[in-house]
């Protein structure tokens, strides 16, 4: 299976360091704005309740503090990221009850079934790496949280 390479569907555009949110819901809605800002062409809206939907269908936070929400958009031509690094933590229902403070958050065309599956596997195994995710924690800004996510894939 080959492997995508971060930068190849997050920009800095879609990289946002200290956001705000106190709940679940709260921080979805706001992500979902915020993908809106950088991609008019997708309703933030409806992105908002196919990413609640998505989540009513079983929590996408993985453990050890990160949640990979997603979903299929229409008029989406191809997968588009975007990286989270939360203010706080979050209760987000994770498998190991911990709360979560960095989002992958995933959007895949409707008909894009195999490739959605290899993302999700690439961003499932780069979150597991303790290192990688240090790596995030640490930086203080949307540039350095985008450089540091993409600098080594």
């Amino acid at each position: 299976m080959s492997t995508i390479q971060l930068s190849s569907i997050l920009t800095p555009g879609r990289t946002l360091c200290g956001a705000p949110g106190h709940s679940k819901k709260r921080v979805i809605e706001n992500i979902a704005s915020f993908i809106c800002d950088d991609i008019p062409f997708i309703n933030s809206i409806e992105l908002f309740d196919k990413l609640i939907t998505r989540e009513r269908l079983g929590s996408t936070g993985l453990g050890h503090g990160i949640a990979i929400p997603h979903c299929r958009v229409q008029n989406c031509t191809s997968i588009i990221g975007t990286l989270v690094k939360l203010e706080h933590a979050i209760d987000f229902e994770a498998i190991d009850d911990e709360k979560v403070d960095l989002l992958f958050v995933l959007l895949v065309p409707e008909e894009a079934q195999d490739e959605h599956l290899q993302v999700l596997a690439t961003l499932a195994t780069k979150f597991n790496d303790s290192a990688f995710c240090d790596q995030l924690r640490n930086t203080e800004d949307s540039e350095s949280l985008f450089v540091a996510a993409t600098e080594t894939t």
